[in-house]
């Protein structure tokens, strides 16, 4: 039967399932039905609604059900904040004879409210002391212990607000004089609790008389709960006392019960003398808590297994406040038994409980791990601690690993230039497994990424760099693969970090187009709007221009240009995100116009949106400079309002309207003063970012052409020592020649010599011809060339002469000349040799001579830029010199000028005086004339 329904693919059957099970279902469900609240019991719930809210309570508590009295107790810190005071006249009294008798969910719920009350300062304590107090004090005895517990809550919470004189007179006391003894063990809990609360409220004077005495009687109580829970407020009391107090009268005490015959006393005397560490001197530290802490250290491995896991608690600190009092025998036992503790666990197999106890002394290791590297010194880590950092992160069990991710950035930070040592181990927990220790280890990623990537030297980038950024890329893309959104929305909110911790290059290649298909493929809308934040920190942080033109582009054609909605929903989400982390200048230079251009987008759900958007787009225009945008966004508006149909953007833009027009009024002063100086910071960063650009264009520009100067030189140089070595070769090679050609000549003279006509007489002594053996001793390997060619004249001349003297002997001379002919071309074998070994020295001395010539080279070269250097000093000289002399010019050009206008002057009066004498000659002459 099922078969057939499932084969013939019915919908009932594939919805609700067989008939059979249905039936069974409406089987179940019969009873439900049955128990429905009947007429009387619905008129009993039902109240009249003309009732306010202190009558409706005032009547619920009266005559209502348990379940609505737990109701208006658990809504009594509304009514306090809407009317304290009819609401302690008339509620409270109801509230508190209703408590009497009342069960454990009533007690619960008036314990939990009257808590809100005192922890939110919703009332004046001061008013209402009494009506609080003396109920919670009323049930504080509670024969139940969860509601006893939850009364002490309360009251511990009370006197935190309550003033002395009401803690002296209505809290200690019915403490201090009623007798402890009389009163059950949850009364001297409490009382424990009480006394560690009130100590520091009160004055020292009347804690030393009047409460220590108690506390005294409570640490020797027969009930070890009380001894421990009393040693644990012992911390309070020394606080309040002060050290001279505390080593004479509490520390003592202490010592007393760390020796008790409980376990639980003893943790809880050795944990409160660590935590007074810093109040004990270094007498006391050396000779009372040293040997305490060793020995526990010592026994804790055959122990309770909660001493091992109180003292991998307490173990880093118990190490810092003891470092300067410890031997380094002592500091090496510390640090053994701290390793021990590190792999506690994992190498014997027990029981859950003891399972579960070795997982929490491995997590405690996994927090006390930055304090041991402080104790040991981070030099150290690698010989020391790394070995059991190492386990911890590669722990397996989850919990160890989370604690590890937890505290991982407090380890690189210690390590500080070191920071390579752990990148296997970030390496593993950014590609684990467990998205807890993922999420552990996102609480602190920037501070880590900017430990690890701002110490990029010790990174050996062709290894250890792509692999952290592939690392990255493969948490995020397991993260955004699972259905935890709250921890994608966490990375990529951490990932923005990378904008100033990586280079542009790398962000645009491998983290821009991952960030930019979260924002276009994911559902998700706070992760849609936490990547549009990160994406648009990915494009205000990067230098280049080329690539933020390209992604702001990308940004337009495939967001606001886009052919589906989604993406154009996208873009204004952009545009959000970008007002708050961009200036007004720069976004309005690159998003406002595109974002209003949407107004005539044919969904209607992006002009709904665009019109929620309106406020903010109008918040970044500042006039006068912006009164053209401002006239486009009016424009917009007008443009909605007139040809706007759907009816949810119509009232969406007549609400805008409102809005727009109450901004400037609404606005205070200060906080646009706020924003003003906000914006101008964001200006300022950016104008900043791009002079870095500008500065990093012009270095790269520097150095081309400083590259492009040194190979120009070095081909110069090149073609220069190609020249000098080319004609070094055609000199040489033209000695050479020279050479060849004088010996070839000297050869030729000397077998036509010996060719010559026979002799007729016989020589003499003097004449005899040279023997073969001074010829060999002239062609040893002695000899030189140069003695060689002086020779030869000698030769000729002694040859002539042999042919000069008679032809009595032929036949003995054409012997001779024979011989003399073979010991010739002996001869030439030997100089031809001797030639060899004379090229050989030669191609050396052409080799030391261009080794001679680079060095004149680099001298020269050297020479020239000192020659440089004289002629740009010699030029300023010049350059001073002709300054001096511009100025004598002008001096001299002044001096003229003035020489000039006196010339002027006199010759005006040289002419004067002669125009005179020439009237006082004609007048004289007139006269003269008249007298004849």
């Amino acid at each position: 039967m099922f078969s057939s329904t499932r084969m013939n693919g019915n919908p009932c059957s594939l919805l609700y399932g067989p008939l059979e099970e249905l039936q069974e279902l409406a089987f179940i469900e019969r009873p439900i039905r049955r128990s429905l609240k009947t007429a009387e019991e619905i008129d009993q719930l039902t109240v009249d609604e003309d009732l306010n809210d202190i009558e409706r309570a005032v009547y619920l508590l009266s005559v209502g059900q348990e379940v609505q009295r737990v109701s208006v107790i658990s809504n009594l810190p509304s009514l306090v904040r809407q009317n304290p005071a009819e609401t302690f006249r008339r509620v409270v009294p109801k509230v508190r004879d209703v408590l009497n008798g009342a069960g454990a969910e009533i007690q619960l719920a008036a314990a939990a409210s009257f808590l809100t009350i005192l922890q939110d300062d919703i009332i004046l304590i001061h008013t209402h002391t009494f009506s609080i107090l003396k109920t919670v004090l009323l049930h504080l005895n509670h024969r139940d212990t969860v509601v006893s517990n939850a009364w002490l809550e309360t009251l511990l919470s009370a006197i935190n607000a309550l003033p002395k004189e009401t803690i002296k007179q209505e809290v200690l006391n019915p403490l201090l004089y009623q007798s402890q003894l009389s009163h059950s063990l949850l009364g001297r809990l409490a009382t424990c609790r009480i006394l560690g609360k009130v100590a520091c409220k009160l004055d020292t004077h009347l804690v030393k008389k009047e409460l220590l005495p108690l506390a005294r009687s409570l640490c020797q109580d027969v009930e070890l709960e009380v001894r421990a829970c009393m040693c644990r407020q012992l911390e309070s009391f020394a606080r309040a006392t002060g050290v001279e107090h505390t080593r004479n009268e509490l520390l003592p005490e202490l010592v007393e019960l760390a020796r008790d015959e409980e376990i639980s006393v003893r943790l809880a005397a050795f944990d409160t003398i660590i935590n007074l560490m810093e109040m004990i001197d270094g007498d006391d530290r050396l000779h009372v808590v040293v040997p305490m802490v060793m020995s526990v250290c010592e026994v804790s491995s055959q122990a309770d297994e909660a001493v091992v896991a109180s003292l991998s608690f307490q173990f880093g600190k118990v190490c810092s406040g003891l470092a300067g009092s410890l031997l380094d025998e002592e500091k090496g036992r510390l640090l053994q038994r701290f390793k021990v503790l590190c792999v506690a666990g994992l190498q014997i197999e027990g029981n859950q409980a003891d399972f579960n106890e070795a997982m929490l002394i491995r997590c405690n290791c996994c927090y006390n791990l930055p304090a041991m590297m402080v104790f040991a010194d981070p030099a150290h880590f690698l010989s020391e601690l790394y070995p059991s950092f190492s386990s911890l992160c590669c722990d397996p069990q989850v919990s160890v690993r989370r604690s590890a991710a937890a505290s991982f950035h407090q380890v690189v930070k210690l390590l500080s230039s070191n920071v390579h040592l752990v990148h296997k181990e970030l390496l593993a927990l950014l590609q684990d497994e467990a998205l807890e220790v993922l999420d552990a280890l996102m609480n602190h990623l920037e501070e880590t990424l900017e430990a690890v990537l701002s110490r990029a030297e010790n990174l050996v980038l062709d290894n250890k760099f792509p692999e952290l950024l592939s690392a990255l890329l493969q948490a995020e893309l397991k993260v955004g693969g699972s259905l935890r959104w709250r921890l994608h929305e966490k990375l990529l909110q951490h990932y923005s970090c990378l904008a100033r911790l990586l280079p542009g290059e790398v962000l645009v290649q491998h983290f821009s187009p991952r960030i930019f298909t979260i924002l276009t493929t994911n559902k998700v809308l706070p992760v849609q709007r936490e990547a549009a934040r990160t994406f648009c920190t990915f494009l205000r942080y990067n230098r280049n221009h080329e690539q933020r033109q390209e992604m702001m582009e990308r940004l337009i054609q495939e967001l606001a240009q886009g052919r589906s909605y989604w993406n154009r929903l996208r873009f204004l989400d952009v545009c959000e995100m970008a007002s708050e982390i961009f200036s007004r200048k720069y976004f309005n230079k690159y998003f406002l116009i595109t974002a209003l251009e949407l107004v005539q987008d044919p969904v209607a759900n992006v002009r709904y949106k665009l019109c929620q958007l309106l406020p903010r787009l109008r918040s970044s225009l500042r006039l006068p400079a912006d009164k053209q945008l401002l006239q486009q966004l009016n424009f917009c508006v007008q443009k909605i309002l007139g040809r706007e149909k759907d009816k949810d953007v119509v009232a969406t833009i007549r609400k805008t309207v409102l809005e727009l027009d109450k901004m400037d009024l609404a606005e205070p002063f200060n906080k646009r003063q706020e924003r003003d100086l906000l914006d101008q910071k964001k200006e300022k960063e950016e104008n900043l970012l791009l002079e870095m650009e500008q500065l990093e264009r012009q270095q790269t520009e520097g150095k081309l052409n400083s590259e492009k100067h040194m190979e120009r030189k070095r081909r110069d140089s090149k073609t220069s020592l190609l020249a000098v070595k080319s004609m070094s070769v055609s000199s040489s090679g033209a000695t050479l020649s020279s050479s060849g050609k004088e010996m070839r000549k000297a050869k030729l003279s000397r077998s036509r010599s010996l060719s010559s006509q026979p002799t007729k007489s016989k020589p003499t002594n003097a004449d005899r011809p040279v023997k073969v053996k001074d010829f060999s001793s002239m062609s040893g390997p002695g000899r030189s060339p140069m003695s060689m060619t002086k020779d030869e004249p000698l030769r000729t001349a002694h040859f002539s002469t042999t042919t000069q003297s008679t032809s009595s002997m032929p036949v003995l001379i054409r012997s001779n000349t024979t011989s003399l002919l073979e010991r010739t071309s002996i001869l030439d074998h030997g100089a031809s040799s001797l030639d060899h070994r004379d090229h050989r020295t030669t191609t050396l001395d052409h080799r030391i001579c261009k080794m001679e010539h680079r060095n004149n080279m680099k001298e020269q070269i050297t020479g020239t830029m000192d020659q440089r250097d004289l002629r740009t000093a010699t030029i300023d000289k010049r350059d001073q010199r002709t300054s001096t002399l511009d100025q004598r010019d002008h001096r001299t050009s002044t001096l003229d000028q003035h020489s000039k206008t006196r010339e002027r002057g006199c010759a005006i009066k040289d002419n004067q005086s002669r125009k005179l004498s020439i009237n006082r000659k004609s007048n004289s002459f007139s006269v003269q004339s008249g007298r004849d």
